[in-house]
């Protein structure tokens, strides 16, 4: 419920958080939230309109090719399933709440972190070292492609970034929580992270060699190659020779 009502506060559409969805050609927005991000930073509300498509659009071109939908669905269920109640570590935290004061109980049933602390196994690292990698790399091709489409058609474009930028800083806790849960870390680090990646293949080989991204699962980097973009590029060189 927590989730779910805080993802109706603050998202722009369904990709607020980037996790498969069923095979549709439909895509949600939120005009309530699109119209109070706007207002709250005085700029164009058709300008942050066209932003949003764009990055719904951009988005939904990209994990609903069936080989990203099925790896981002399976690193997020093989995370969330391994999720264990431990009863002894909240015992521990509850011990100091004073119940004739709610603020003491909200304090800590309100912090994600002393929550998902308790739930947290040592299995779930290596599965959220993938999955931080895949969804770095599909953050940082959508603001790539927003860069590149972006600057053309909305006129605040400059603005509108820094402020979009600004409010991925300033996440409070409810967000960070929700991204947990689910193994997703979208902080300004985890965006950059992947625009770096990025900009290392355009560079490297342009756009061209940047689609093939997403050409099949084989394709997607490791969590070395995101750091290292020229070890992915040989990498596929390599298969390429291999299959001829």
């Amino acid at each position: 419920g927590f989730t779910v009502g805080h993802l109706a506060r603050v998202a722009f559409g369904q990709y607020g958080l980037p996790i498969p969805r069923p095979p549709s050609d439909e895509l949600l927005v939120v005009p309530a939230n699109i119209d109070a991000f706007a207002s709250d930073w005085s700029i164009p509300a058709d300008d942050v309109v066209l932003w949003v498509e764009l990055s719904e659009i951009t988005h939904h071109a990209v994990l609903a090719r069936p080989h990203v939908r099925t790896r981002l669905h399976d690193l997020m269920s093989e995370y969330v399933g391994a999720f264990r109640p431990d009863p002894t570590a909240l015992e521990g935290k509850l011990e100091h709440v004073d119940l004739a004061d709610p603020a003491s109980l909200q304090g800590v049933l309100g912090d994600p972190e002393a929550l998902l602390g308790a739930l947290q196994t040592p299995e779930q690292q290596a599965t959220l070292r993938q999955l931080e990698t895949l969804v770095a790399a599909v953050e940082g091709y959508v603001d790539h492609v927003l860069d590149s489409v972006g600057r053309k058609l909305i006129s605040s474009y400059g603005p509108l970034t820094e402020a979009l930028r600004r409010r991925r800083v300033e996440r409070g806790d409810g967000d960070r929580f929700v991204e947990r849960l689910f193994g997703l870390e979208l902080g300004q680090a985890q965006f950059d992270r992947g625009q770096t990646f990025v900009q290392g293949v355009v560079e490297r080989a342009g756009d061209e060699g940047l689609a093939d991204l997403w050409r099949s699962e084989r394709t997607l980097p490791t969590p070395a190659e995101l750091d290292a973009p020229g070890l992915w590029l040989a990498r596929l060189e390599i298969d390429e020779g291999n299959s001829e």
